[in-house]
């Protein structure tokens, strides 16, 4: 944590620590969706469980969302 009145150093570049351009490991939006996805299916049963209706609703159709956006990847990458 920073005391009041301090700013935080900058790295060498100027650019902001923990940019989303910096994050190891990230292999794309390909990838990101099928993060999403997969917790988003975890969140929904959890959901479920404790009879979080809307929430459930919600999360189905996000998961709806991914599946689609993955599957219409999947489809461009055979063409």
């Amino acid at each position: 944590m920073t005391r009041p009145g301090k700013k935080r150093a900058r790295t060498g570049s100027g650019a902001r620590v923990g940019s989303r351009h910096e994050e190891p490991g990230e292999g794309g939006a390909d990838e990101a969706v099928a993060f999403i996805a997969e917790q988003v299916a975890v969140l929904r049963k959890l959901a479920e469980r404790h009879k979080l209706d809307v929430l459930h609703h919600l999360l189905g159709m996000t998961q709806l969302e991914a599946d689609e956006h993955l599957r219409l990847r999947t489809k461009r990458k055979l063409s």
